[in-house]
């Protein structure tokens, strides 16, 4: 046999490496990447090397308290920093604030019983951790974590106190600190006070939250032998003037998110870490009447690798308006000051600076910070001792101590903080506010998150946003309370249009972005995956409830569903209920549904309910007891029943009225029609995406 030559070997070679890579494709290479993965580091985030052991975290850093947080929209992550800073300040404990995902918690059972944890714990959704905590939900909750094998109590030595978010329109509210509280307690921890409960549906969250604090406080002094003192002042930021850069300079921050948008060099995979800049390819108004309007904009993926799911949620990434980044920084003392570059540093080894310098003070306000929001008021006692005169001093104070006398002064005219220090002091500056408390106090500027109203697989590149502008006259106030991020789309409109803008408000964003990178009016987003799904066989009957703004999903469902039918395949019954105020007036789709039932015929039906066309008002649960025996059998087909929109009212209503239904249709108690809603709510027959 000839000995096989050079080019033989090699053209045997490839062959064997081609027949290698065909059976091992998928296992170790060419694996479909999940698009919800959070893989990108944040500009904070987690250094190459840095420890996941919380344990030797705290010892190297000579810490004995650590908050956890779990957090969605940032206030479980603000409650973790001001317990942090009360902590040290009036008990002298050397804390640090925790994200649960940059942490592994095997070693959880080695936690030193002179050291305490707190666990700063959101819901998110129907009884789901918030994306940061699943990692540590699923372990510590799961059938197969570590401590489940030992006989001995494993968390004997760990000394916790818990505190939850959450909201009691949700059947499963603040399950997440619930839950966790029960498994430590099953493995033999210690917890220290209550377990609190803030409730967003009630509004109360924030006084849920003051009120627990203060027994948890002396009930940890007493068991770690605290003593408290007068509690002052002590920044956990230093300011740092740059003198030798200007705005100009470009490795200063303007509004970029993270380094890769500074350098123009930024890819994927976007998230809430890392927006992508997507162009906004249309844009226009549903509606417009007197005191509101509907927005509907399509924004366009496909220069990126950001997919997303019928049913999912996009978050856009507002800038706050021009016209209150200037009454903030008035206030403060600092609008001349405005283009000024400093640097942020974190004065303790585990503070996280919550965005990125060299930057400027007008960066910062307009892109990183929640000025917007409603003021709290363990900030306003805070910011007491900066006062300008004795006399806004002792107003302050009177407001951070008396609840009544807060809410009395401050709920009915929606103040945020620049509009209740100008109210306090009578428009004099305050200029004594060290910026770094201003940090520490403030929230960091949140995405908002919307419905997406569109359907993946008839547009798998662009995503349809459907947003009702909020616009709210407020009584003593000249200026409405707006919205941040719906005005912000409303802005966007209006340039893309062309569109004649007789108010001021519109203009004064910052349309062109950070250096002018959003030209051509772009937005940043990321995509949220959501269990918010239509059945996986197309057959199966569905039935939806969405008044107003709430139809959003639904339009994506049902564009869905006849794209489906024109395929060929079979459709079951889709029943969508529909509300709003008049047919002339709010009417949203109205000439889309209409397209709709042409493709899927006698399988859709629309069902409007007009709260505002006759004397008695009529909503959405009044015409779902109307069709109660249909509604009835559709679910006897395994039919799949969805709520979108108010979780207060709407969505309780609703549920109330299905139980009735089942009760009256199927010859069962009213009891029993209860349960029965509560069994599809477990098995996802019953699904819901609502908010407050």
């Amino acid at each position: 046999m000839a000995e096989l030559d050079t080019l033989d070997i090699i053209v045997l070679g490839a062959i064997l490496l081609g027949t290698l890579a065909y059976f091992t494709k998928g296992t170790y290479w060419g694996v479909t990447k999940d698009p919800y993965a959070n893989v990108f580091a944040n500009a904070n985030g987690a250094k190459a090397g840095k420890s996941r052991n919380i344990v030797e975290k705290m010892e190297e850093s000579g810490k004995n308290c650590v908050i956890f947080y779990g957090s969605q929209t940032g206030t479980a992550e603000d409650y973790a920093s001001r317990l942090a800073k009360e902590g040290k300040s009036r008990f002298g404990l050397e804390t640090m604030v925790a994200d649960l995902e940059e942490y592994d918690f095997e070693n959880l059972d080695t936690f030193p019983n002179d050291k305490v944890a707190m666990f700063i714990l959101a819901t998110y959704g129907e009884g789901e951790p918030t994306d940061n905590a699943v990692d540590f939900y699923e372990f510590v909750t799961g059938e197969d974590t570590a401590f489940s094998e030992s006989n001995e109590p494993a968390l004997g030595n760990l000394n916790y106190v818990a505190f939850g978010l959450g909201n009691n329109t949700y059947e499963h509210y603040n399950s997440m600190v619930r839950n966790v509280d029960k498994a430590f307690t099953k493995f033999g921890a210690h917890r220290i006070g209550e377990a609190g409960e803030g409730d967003d549906g009630a509004g109360t969250m924030e006084e849920d939250f003051l009120a627990w604090k203060e027994p948890m406080w002396s009930a940890l002094a007493d068991k770690m032998g605290l003593q408290e003192r007068e509690a002052v002042y002590e920044p956990v930021f230093g300011i740092v003037d740059r003198d030798n850069l200007s705005a100009e300079s470009p490795e200063v921050y303007l509004g970029e998110p993270n380094k890769m948008h500074l350098e123009g060099t930024a890819k994927g995979p976007f998230n809430a870490h890392n927006p992508y800049i997507a162009p906004i390819v249309e844009s226009r108004e549903l509606f417009s009447v007197k005191d509101r309007n509907c927005l509907h904009v399509e924004v366009d993926i496909s220069a990126s690798n950001l997919s997303y799911q019928t049913g999912d949620h996009i978050a856009i990434w507002p800038t706050n308006a021009g016209d209150e980044v200037d009454r903030f920084l008035d206030i403060l003392g600092l609008k001349e000051k405005r283009h000024n570059v400093i640097s942020v540093k974190a004065l303790e080894p585990t503070a996280k600076v919550p965005f990125p310098t060299p930057t400027t003070y007008d960066a910062i306000v307009r892109y990183h910070m929640e000025i917007c929001a409603p003021v709290s008021r363990q900030f306003v006692s805070t910011l007491a001792a900066f006062a300008p005169n004795e006399e806004a001093k002792a107003e302050m104070v009177k407001l951070g101590s008396d609840k009544d006398y807060f809410h009395e002064k401050t709920i009915p005219q929606l103040f945020n903080i620049a509009g209740l220090l100008a109210q306090v002091s009578n428009g004099e500056k305050w200029t004594s506010i060290p910026f770094s408390a201003v940090i520490e106090g403030l929230n960091k500027l949140q995405p908002r998150y919307y419905s997406i109203s569109s359907s993946s697989l008839v547009q798998p590149k662009k995503i349809s946003i459907t947003a009702v502008v909020e616009n709210q006259m407020v009584p003593g106030r000249e200026e409405p309370f707006r919205g941040v991020a719906t005005n912000y789309l409303l802005a966007l409109k209006q340039k893309q249009n062309g569109d004649p803008n007789p108010e001021a408000f519109g203009k004064t964003y910052e349309l062109l972005g950070p250096r002018n990178k959003y030209d051509g009016i772009h937005v940043p987003v990321h995509v949220r995956h959501s269990n918010f799904k239509l059945p996986s066989d197309p057959s199966k009957p569905v039935i939806m409830i969405g008044p107003g703004t709430g139809v959003a999903p639904f339009r994506g469902f049902v564009q869905e569903r006849a794209k489906q039918a024109q395929n060929g395949a079979p459709v079951g019954k889709t029943l969508l209920f529909f509300g709003c105020r008049k047919p002339e007036e709010d009417f949203m789709y109205e000439k889309e549904w209409e397209e709709y039932k042409e493709a899927l015929g006698d399988k859709f039906e629309l069902v409007t309910a007009f709260s505002r066309q006759t004397k008695k008002k009529v909503y959405v649960q009044h015409r779902l007891q109307e069709y109660g025996k249909e509604v009835n059998e559709l679910l006897s087909q395994k039919g799949f029943f969805y709520v979108c929109g108010d979780a207060a009212n709407m969505a309780r209503e609703v549920n109330a009225v299905l139980a009735k239904i089942i009760s009256t249709e199927r010859g069962v108690t009213e009891a029993k029609g209860e349960d029965i809603v509560k069994s599809m709510r477990s098995s996802n027959q019953y699904q819901e995406d609502v908010w407050s």
